[in-house]
């Protein structure tokens, strides 16, 4: 795969016109041989598109997991100034800790899904500059930042699964989507960690006035104005993952957004991707039908961490399983096939 080499956003964004696309032969053949297995065509439902999803980037008829990479990146923010987050942001550096340490909901669930995490914190003690005040990022920041998650990915992974960590990010995915996908500030303003109806209102304030200042940038553009060090790092993530024809699953709302402004340029940048949950935060609903993307669960959950997508792992997991293990009819000896 070529290196990260890229000198401006816009050589970035050019990069979809060659990007390479799933194996239409290997997804044909896995299609046929959901319909020849011992059940009824399509009565397992989305197992059966997971597992032809799969088969199609993996360029095999019987695609595996056999090492899944977790990568969890955490920023900071100087739009934190604004008080848009009930807790310092401290907490950022001390939940990497926890991470590293092993006592987060996220290493839980990788263990349980058979996933290798890493954590990558990024400058955490310098934090990205107010956005209501200028560019969160300049271009050379925020490629920076695309280069560490590009860097981060695993090109022998079979799935890649995304998370992010950073007080704040809730105020800062807001800003990306609604400068991507228009609406009111208030539209896509949640309750983030905690924040009450007032504290949601300062957010919407906030994000109306970071779209007063750079909503008219085109969609890189916005992901380095509005955007924080997590998110740029995975969108680099997604771009190397896309590259080397690795499957992603992304997290809930804040990692989805992260990875919006590559689909905003180019909606072949995310083909490659599955969206994990839908998260209980307001914005992810009107986020993942402005992608045109199915989440794998719902559970209403809004952690972040990359738990969402560790929790869909296991169903990928199991689509395969039955994928690769079920018998077909002419294989059981079983009439109507």
């Amino acid at each position: 795969m070529q290196d990260f080499d890229f000198t401006s956003l816009n050589d970035v964004a050019a990069l979809a016109s060659a990007l390479p696309g799933p194996d239409e032969h290997a997804a044909r053949a896995a299609r046929a041989r959901q319909d020849s297995l011992t059940k009824p065509p399509g009565s397992l439902g989305t197992l059966e598109d997971l597992a032809v999803f799969m088969a199609g980037w993996q360029g095999v008829e019987r695609p595996r997991i056999e090492q899944a990479q977790a990568l969890v990146f955490a920023g900071n923010h100087g739009v934190c100034a604004r008080g848009v987050n009930p807790f310092p942001q401290e907490v950022t550096a001390q939940m990497v800790a926890n991470f590293n340490a092993g006592g987060a909901a996220i290493n839980q669930l990788c263990r349980v899904a058979g996933a290798e995490l890493s954590v990558v914190a990024l400058d955490l003690d310098r934090p990205t500059r107010d956005f209501t005040a200028g560019p969160a990022m300049d271009e050379a920041e925020c490629l920076q930042a695309m280069r560490a998650g590009w860097e981060a990915v695993d090109l022998g992974a079979d799935v890649l699964i995304l998370g992010e960590m950073g007080i704040g990010n809730s105020t800062v995915a807001a800003a990306l989507c609604a400068a991507l996908f228009g609406g009111e500030a208030s539209d896509w303003v949640g309750a983030g960690t905690g924040s009450d109806a007032e504290g949601r209102a300062l957010k919407a304030r906030v994000v109306a006035e970071g779209l007063a200042l750079h909503g008219h940038l085109p969609p890189l553009g916005i992901l380095a104005a509005l955007g924080g060090r997590e998110q740029a790092a995975i969108a680099g993530a997604v771009l190397a993952a896309r590259i080397a024809r690795v499957p992603v699953i992304l997290d809930g709302f804040i990692c989805t957004a992260s990875a919006a402004p590559l689909h905003a340029a180019d909606p072949a940048f995310l083909s490659h991707c599955l969206v994990g949950h839908r998260s209980a935060e307001a914005g992810h609903r009107r986020l993942l039908e402005a992608l045109g993307k199915e989440p794998v669960l719902d559970f209403a959950m809004r952690l972040g961490e990359g738990t969402g997508a560790a929790l869909a792992l296991g169903v990928l997991r199991a689509a395969l399983a039955c994928h690769d293990g079920m018998a077909t009819f002419a294989d059981a000896g079983v009439s109507g096939g």
